[in-house]
């Protein structure tokens, strides 16, 4: 190392200070998180995609891990979180590789789990966001909760858990909204509480 050159522990403490608080901020983050791509999304834009909880793309996105191309490891959580999505022997492919698959590719791998016309991207991602956002909010984030500390759990543990959710969303003004929409046969108003 250089006199005046960054040493590999200031690299380091660069990712985990910088970069890593957007993986970090959204694990814990209890809302929905929905990535609208649009065009390619390579390296730390395939990293961002792979992060959020659902991903609505245009028919013509294409994706690539790509930092194995110019000698590095994915620095911001690709190798965390595409093997959740598609198992880790197709991760290492891709991975290592850094081939570039097209959207309807990453659908059929659940990269994407929505795959729409180029022209209405926009307009389908916004509708899934506002569907999700008219749900009733406590359950949503339990929801969100239980899936990723299943990937943790064992199953009676997870169970356990689940009971002691439903207990509390039983006591919510939304559960009983809801209840009594589907009784009048009418679309549920929702308040979040």
């Amino acid at each position: 190392m250089r006199q005046g050159e960054p040493s590999a522990l200031d690299g380091k403490n660069s990712l985990w200070e910088g970069v890593h608080r957007v993986p970090k901020a959204l694990e814990a983050m209890d809302k929905p998180v929905i990535a609208m791509v649009n065009g390619l999304a390579v390296g730390a834009g395939m990293g961002m995609c792979v992060m959020c909880d659902m991903r609505v793309a245009a028919e013509s996105a294409r994706f690539s891990t790509g930092y194995v191309r110019v000698g590095l490891v994915p620095g911001d959580g690709d190798t965390f979180f595409l093997p959740r999505l598609v198992g880790p022997a197709r991760a290492l492919e891709l991975l290592w590789t850094a081939d570039f698959i097209e959207a309807p590719e990453a659908h059929r791998l659940g990269i994407v789990q929505r795959l729409v016309p180029d022209a209405q991207l926009k307009e389908v991602t916004y509708a899934l966001a506002r569907q999700i956002a008219d749900g009733p909010q406590i359950p949503i984030r339990m929801i969100k909760r239980l899936v990723y500390q299943s990937l943790k759990l064992d199953l009676r543990t997870h169970l356990d858990l689940v009971s002691s959710h439903m207990s509390i969303v039983r006591q919510t003004a939304d559960h009983a909204e809801g209840v009594a929409a589907f009784k009048e046969k009418r679309p549920p108003k929702f308040q979040g509480r």
